[in-house]
């Protein structure tokens, strides 16, 4: 499937983005999907990283990946993240994990928004991060 026409920028009005996203996403879409808070938990319902907030941001957004192949789309297609990270401790891991998988999935800089949240906790205490994406589909 050909991804959405999607332009991200950075107005001049603003400061630069603190990290890799983009302040705007610009969409002509069909269609938009809405995936649903992704936590490091495998295909059998098992977590992933207890304990480690960098491989739990791993393991959720190849969760969303996943969800989006299936429903014939790509990173590519991404137009909003947000993120949802327990306790101040969790940042860097979570930080430092997304800098390592953004380069392998936005290969070319095209990083779509991105809202980070520090949250005293998710509905499982041994979860540390959620990730919730949008996308659009040509």
């Amino acid at each position: 499937m050909t991804p959405s026409k999607r332009t991200l920028s950075n107005p001049d009005r603003v400061h630069a983005p603190l990290g890799p996203y983009s302040h705007l996403a610009r969409v002509r879409s069909d269609e938009l999907l809405f995936l649903a808070g992704q936590v490091a938990v495998d295909a059998s319902g098992s977590l992933v990283g207890r304990g480690d907030a960098a491989a739990q941001t791993r393991k959720a957004i190849e969760n969303i990946g996943e969800i989006l192949r299936g429903a014939g789309a790509s990173f590519a297609d991404v137009v909003q993240l947000t993120t949802y990270v327990v306790g101040r401790r969790s940042v860097q891991p979570y930080l430092d994990a997304r800098t390592q998988v953004f380069a392998e999935i936005f290969p070319n800089g095209d990083y779509p928004p991105n809202t980070l949240l520090v949250i005293s906790g998710l509905f499982d205490e041994d979860m540390l991060v959620e990730i919730t994406a949008v996308a659009a589909l040509p």
